[in-house]
């Protein structure tokens, strides 16, 4: 009898055991979506590590995380997330600012995938699956097509309106400066003071040194920069700092 119940308990560990492991060999169609749900949560923990700025210098989204970096970026998510971060500036700017009416409060945003959008040139190229290629990206953009960003053209004028200088420091090349302004006011960009591309002397920095090297310029003319809103950590990083940062969310790829 005693052997009977232990049989008994050993074959229904055994049961519960295969019925709750991944590879369950008695039900192949639940355990292909166990699968699934792992490629997804491999993805998806990609992605967040690259916000995070824990994956770094990365030159293409892995093959089989492509398609997920996609739907995030073309999702109603990817636009809560924007406007979450656009919402912490809006709280940011009601209490942060001293504005001094000197004109020299100062706000700096990044150009690509922070102002305008870059997504309908990666939907037909690989969406980060291919490594990028700056000629035909450059083609791109000089034809003034990206849509601009609903969230940030919003704060865009409510922060020029509010007296600030807005100055737009992108890592586009002084090349594609009239593409890039006839783009900016066919969206509805106006009244910025300055855009800064990179000029020859700057396209072999890297662009977190660059964009460093901007802000030092203006701080040395006397600009309080209250804060920049990139896509990028390197529009972000280095000295001198401004007194806040904002990030959005882009997965397709990393400027170092």
């Amino acid at each position: 009898m005693a052997r009977k119940i232990v049989l008994i308990l050993v074959l229904t560990c055994l049961c519960i055991g295969l019925a709750a492991a991944d590879w369950n060999i008695l039900n192949p169609i639940w355990n292909i979506n166990a699968r699934q749900d792992s490629l997804k949560n491999y993805c998806e923990s990609w992605r967040i590590n690259v916000e995070l700025n824990n994956i770094r210098e990365f030159d293409v989204v892995p093959q089989e995380c492509v398609a997920h970096i996609k739907k995030y970026m073309t999702s109603s998510q990817y636009d809560a997330d924007c406007q979450r971060a656009i919402e912490e500036v809006t709280l940011y700017l009601s209490r942060c600012c001293s504005l001094k009416g000197d004109g020299k409060d100062a706000w700096i945003f990044d150009v690509d995938d922070t102002l305008i959008s870059t997504i309908p040139y990666f939907k037909k190229h690989g969406f980060g699956g291919e490594k990028m290629n700056s000629s035909s990206l450059e083609a791109w953009m000089e034809e003034s097509k990206a849509p601009a960003l609903d969230h940030t053209f919003k704060l865009f004028h409510d922060i020029k309106d509010r007296g600030m200088k807005i100055f737009l420091v992108s890592s586009r090349k002084e090349t594609l400066r009239s593409p890039t302004v006839d783009n900016l006011i066919n969206v509805g960009y106006h009244g910025w003071s300055r855009l800064f591309l990179r000029g020859f002397e700057d396209e072999y920095m890297h662009v977190e040194q660059y964009k460093s090297q901007v802000r030092k310029t203006l701080m040395d003319q006397g600009y309080r920069i209250w804060g920049i809103v990139g896509d990028q950590w390197s529009s972000l990083k280095g000295l001198p700092e401004a007194k806040r940062t904002f990030k959005l969310p882009n997965s397709i790829y990393y400027m170092s």
